[in-house]
C-alpha cells in the first residue's frame, strides 16, 4: 500500500473517532443537564418538606453514589436555582444544555440579566470559552462589546453575512496583555500582539487564522504592506487589520479601503467572499466615523482598543516561542514577510 494512501486512510479513521467521542461528551453533558433541571424541579416542588430537606437528599444521594461529588447540598441548591431560572424559557434551556454545569453555575452567580446571560451562553457554545475565559469576559463587558462597532456591513454585505461580520467585530478590544510606554508607535503595537499571537486570537475570537503582519502587496515597481491580515473561517474572506495608535481620523478609511481591494485583486480566489477591512483606533468619534463610511462601497468595522497598562519597553516580558507565533496559514506569496 502507498504510503500516501495509508495516511490519509489512517487520518480518516482519527477523524471520525475524534467526531464520536466530541459528540459523545456533548450528549453526555446535555443528558446531565437535564438530569439537574429535573432535580432541581423535584427540590422545588416539594419545598414544604422545610429547610432541611435538601440536606437529606443530599445525604442519601451520597450514601448511594459515594464517588460522585455532584450531590452536594450547595449543588443541589443551585440546581434548584436552575430550574426556577429556566422552568418557563425553552429556548434558554437548549442552549444551557450545551453548556457545561460549572459554567451555568458562573452565569447564574455574576449575571442577574437572562437576556444578557443569552449572550454569553452563545459566546460559550460558539467560542469554546472555559470557565476562566467565561469570567475574563464577563469582566470585560463582552455583551456590551460585541457588535458595537462602528461599520457600513448592511448597506455593502448581503444580509445574513452582515450581521455575522456586525456580531464578529468587537468595540472596543481590549488587549490586557499588551504592555506599552506612553508614546508607542503602531509598530510597537503590532510587534507585542504578535508577540502574545494566542491572546490576541482570543480577543479577536473564534474563527481568525493568522495569516501574516507586514503582508507584502506589491504592484508594478512599489510595495505595499499590511500590518495584520487574517483569513476568518466562517466569513470565508480575508480580514485586514489597520492599527493606529492616534485617534481616528477620515483619511484611514481611504488608506485601509485601497488594502482591501488589493487583497480582493491579488489573494481573493472564487470561493472567498469579498475582504472585510478593520481598524482599531485608540480613540474614535462615532458620527466622524460614520460620515467616512459613506464614501465606500468596501465593507469596513471601525473599532476602538484598550491596553492594559503603560510600562517601559526596558520591562517589558520576554519574548514567547517561537510556536506562539507560527499559527498562520500557508498562502504562498508574502509569506516571507509574516
Amino acid at each position: 500500500m502507498i504510503e500516501k494512501d495509508f495516511k490519509e486512510i489512517i487520518n480518516n479513521i482519527k477523524e471520525d473517532i475524534k467526531s464520536v467521542q466530541i459528540k459523545s461528551a456533548v450528549q453526555v453533558n446535555r443528558n446531565l443537564i437535564m438530569l439537574y433541571f429535573r432535580l432541581g424541579k423535584i427540590l422545588y416542588e416539594n419545598f414544604s418538606y422545610g429547610n432541611k430537606f435538601i440536606d437529606e437528599i443530599s445525604r442519601e444521594l451520597k450514601l448511594e453514589y459515594p464517588t460522585s461529588t455532584g450531590y452536594s447540598t450547595r449543588n443541589l441548591k443551585y440546581m434548584k436555582k436552575f430550574y426556577l431560572e429556566y422552568k418557563d424559557d425553552e429556548e434558554v434551556q437548549q442552549l444551557v444544555a450545551q453548556v457545561p454545569w460549572g459554567h451555568n453555575i458562573v452565569l447564574m452567580e455574576k449575571i442577574d440579566n437572562k437576556e444578557i446571560r443569552k449572550i454569553y451562553l452563545q459566546g460559550i457554545i460558539k467560542n469554546n470559552w472555559g470557565r476562566s475565559m467565561l469570567v475574563h469576559q464577563i469582566e470585560q463587558g463582552y455583551h456590551l462589546r460585541i457588535g458595537s462597532s462602528t461599520n457600513n456591513f448592511k448597506i455593502t454585505m448581503p444580509e445574513n453575512d452582515s450581521d455575522l461580520a456586525n456580531y464578529t467585530i468587537k468595540d472596543p478590544y481590549i488587549f490586557d496583555f499588551v504592555s506599552l510606554k506612553n508614546d508607542y508607535k503602531e509598530l510597537d503595537l503590532e510587534n507585542a500582539m504578535l508577540n502574545k499571537i494566542k491572546n490576541l486570537l482570543v480577543e479577536l475570537g473564534k474563527g481568525f487564522s493568522f495569516v501574516g503582519n507586514q503582508y507584502k502587496i506589491s504592484m508594478e515597481n512599489k510595495d505595499y504592506f499590511i500590518d495584520l491580515l487574517f483569513y476568518h473561517l466562517e466569513l470565508r474572506c480575508f480580514i485586514v487589520v489597520e492599527l493606529k495608535a492616534t485617534s481616528f481620523k477620515p483619511e484611514f478609511i481611504g488608506q485601509l479601503g485601497f488594502y482591501v481591494t488589493a487583497v480582493d485583486e491579488i489573494l481573493k480566489k472564487e470561493f472567498d467572499n469579498p475582504t472585510i477591512g478593520l481598524l482599531l483606533c485608540k480613540e474614535k468619534d462615532r458620527l466622524s466615523v460614520e460620515w467616512s463610511l459613506k464614501g465606500t462601497n468596501l465593507p469596513i468595522g471601525v473599532s476602538s482598543y484598550k491596553l492594559d497598562k503603560y510600562i517601559p519597553k526596558d520591562i517589558l516580558e520576554k519574548l514567547p516561542t517561537e510556536e506562539e507565533i507560527n499559527l498562520h496559514l500557508d498562502f504562498g506569496e508574502g509569506k516571507e514577510n509574516e
